[in-house]
This record gives C-alpha cells, structure tokens and sequence, in this order.
C-alpha cells in the first residue's frame, strides 16, 4: 500500500459496518492479542485494560511470569501477580498465554549455582528446571491455555546458544522442559518461542529443533517467532519465508511480541538481546516531543503492510499478539537504550489510537 494511498484511506470517514474492536476483525481461527504488564494487571493502567478488554481476545504475561520473578529464591515462590494475572484474564474470557518456563535472560544465579556458588552438575540443573515447571504449569493447570517453554534457545548463526543451561545439561534440556510441561498440564499449548526467524539460518535451526522435539514423542504445538520489527527490517519478503519455511514443516506460527521500532539504530544494536545496551543521544531518540506525521504514516504503512501478510498467510497462523498495549509501557523505551521516547504500537501514550490502528483495521477488513 503506497503512502498517499493509506493518507486517504485513513482520512476518510469508518464504514458504517467498521467493527467495534481489533479481534471481531482477525481471520477465524486467529486469536489476538497483548502482553500486560504489572500495573494493567493490579488495574493501576485503567487505559490499557480498557483496550485489552474491548480490542484482544488473549493475552501473555510481559514479566510477572518469568523465573526470577515468580521462583526468585531456591524454596520461594511469589504468585500472587501472577494469580492476578491468570484471573484478570479469565475475567475478560480471553486465552491465556504464560511466559516463560526456561529462559537464559531473567533467570536467578541461584539455578545454576551450588551453595558454594559453583556450578551446579546436570542432574542437579535438569531436577531443579522440572520441579519449576511442575509447580508452575501445575498451579494453573486447566487455567492458562499455553506456556512459551523454551526461550531463544538458537543464536544468531543458527547454532544452540551458550547459555548455562546448554553448558550444563546439553541440548536435552530443551527436550526435558517439553516433557516436563506437558506431564504438567496435557491440555495446555506448547510453544517454542524465537526472534529473527526471517535469517534463514536461524530459522531452519528453529525448525529443525521443532521436528527433532515431535520426533522424540513431544509435542509442540507452534513455532513462535516474536515479531520485533523495525520500519524497513525485516522486508515483506523476508517474513513471507518465515511462514512459507514453517508451513512446508508442517507447524503452525504464532507470532509472539509483535512491534515496530521506529527509532534508528546502528547495526550492532539488531536483535533482541538483552545483553545488548547502548548509550541514549539526541540522534538515536529523536521523536520525544513526539512522532512527526511523516513517521505516523510510515508506521501505518508498516503495520497495514504486516497484517496484510498475516491475512495473506492465515491458513498457517494461529496467534497475533502485541509486546505491550500503549507507547509508554512499551519495553522498547529502555531496549536497546534506556531512557528514549519510543512509538512502537497502535495506540499512543495517552491510549488514543494512532494512524496505525486504522492501518490495521483496515487491512483486515480489505476485500480479497
């Protein structure tokens, strides 16, 4: 869709049939969704519940569920977030996502240490990752509709990543965690969750390490890749072989953390690596008085451009879910550079919707 074209289609007035939210307008069989954070979940962001409830029919916990937060000490558990959590979704009937069982980042040094602080041996490693996911996938077990298991366990050059958890147990780990949630809870969805799919050797890894997983007996019920977009990176071509790639393995997709980063960065800041941080200046955070109406359209451009390939490829999609709900609370103000002003979703800071929401809308609703 060509910039002057999406100028006028979001100049002119909503259809008088225009759905009342986001999710009404999804291909059946295609949830969607957002991730929320603490304060949406105790109700101190009234704005974004708001459009949670009115606009997804799913959600992912951004942080509250990850092993430092919810396991911080060996024999200490804090669910009461968490609790919330899963009620707050039930609450809205929405799908339940829980994010993440095992993971290299957000994860206590106590995991992986002895009480002289000495790495621990595998067996040591593979009880304490299976009494975890136990406790977890068992406490919400029938409540929460599918669990990331395993978290960017593939580097960038598509081979296993050095974490601990692969210095320690091997590549059985990730085949362990599987078994392990799926005792835990049979009924619930299993996924292994990725970013940068669209570098074929990565991605091929993430396939190849999926098909090995259903070839030992275990399932896995999609393939994640997050979706941690920039304006121009990846190029429609490149997600189109994520899905043409995923589909010929016979797996479906979900896509996980969907957002768009509009701000500029250097080539050593690709990726979504935590342990990537770099130092804010005037010229990598130049939109925080706001986003400029050159780059509003570009980002409705992005997004109409993004959900016309995932309504291209709904055969094969089950999930859509966003890394957050507005601008402010987006991770990417602190990521890859603490301290910007960023204005990666469809509604601003304010929880008004911007150019981009009517960019989706109206490529979900755009005749065939």
């Amino acid at each position: 869709m060509e910039l002057l074209a999406l100028a006028l289609l979001l100049a002119a007035p909503a259809p008088a049939d225009a759905p009342a939210s986001l999710r009404k307008s999804m291909p059946p069989g295609i949830v969607l969704g957002a991730a929320l954070n603490r304060d949406t979940i105790e109700g101190k962001d009234a704005v974004s519940g708001a459009i949670v409830a009115k606009h997804f029919d799913t959600v992912t916990s951004e942080n509250i569920l990850k092993w430092a937060l919810v396991h911080p000490e060996p024999n200490r558990y804090d669910f009461g977030p968490a609790d919330a959590y899963v009620e707050l979704g039930r609450k809205y009937n929405h799908k339940v996502i829980g994010h993440t069982l095992v993971w290299h980042n957000q994860t206590p040094k106590w995991l992986f240490e002895d009480k002289d602080g000495k790495r621990v041996d595998r067996d040591t490693l593979l009880a304490r990752m299976r009494e975890h996911i136990r406790t977890v996938v068992g406490r919400y077990r029938g409540r929460v509709n599918g669990w990331d298991v395993c978290n960017e366990v593939i580097a960038e050059d598509g081979t296993m990543r050095k974490s601990p958890w692969f210095e320690i147990a091997g590549e059985d780990y990730i085949a362990e965690a599987f078994k392990a949630a799926q005792e835990a809870d049979p009924e619930a969805e299993l996924y292994y969750n990725d970013y940068n799919l669209y570098k074929p050797a990565k991605r091929a890894a993430a396939i190849a390490l999926v098909k090995k997983l259903r070839e030992q007996g275990l399932r896995v019920d999609a393939l994640g890749e997050q979706g941690h977009w920039q304006l121009a990176t990846p190029t429609a071509a490149e997600i189109q072989a994520i899905f043409d790639d995923i589909a010929a393995a016979g797996i479906p997709v979900v896509i996980t953390e969907l957002d768009v980063d509009v701000l500029p960065r250097d080539p050593a800041m690709a990726g979504a690596d935590l342990a990537n941080r770099f130092d804010r200046t005037d010229a990598n955070d130049p939109y925080r008085d706001g986003l400029p109406a050159e780059k509003q359209a570009e980002l409705a451009k992005r997004y109409a451009d993004v959900f016309a390939l995932f309504v291209k490829n709904k055969a094969n999609l089950r999930r859509v879910t966003f890394w957050g709900v507005t601008d402010g609370r987006s991770w990417l103000n602190n990521f890859p550079v603490r301290g910007r002003v960023n204005h990666p979703l469809l509604w601003d800071r304010a929880g008004k919707e911007k150019p981009a929401f009517s960019a989706v809308a109206a490529a979900l609703n755009a005749k065939p």
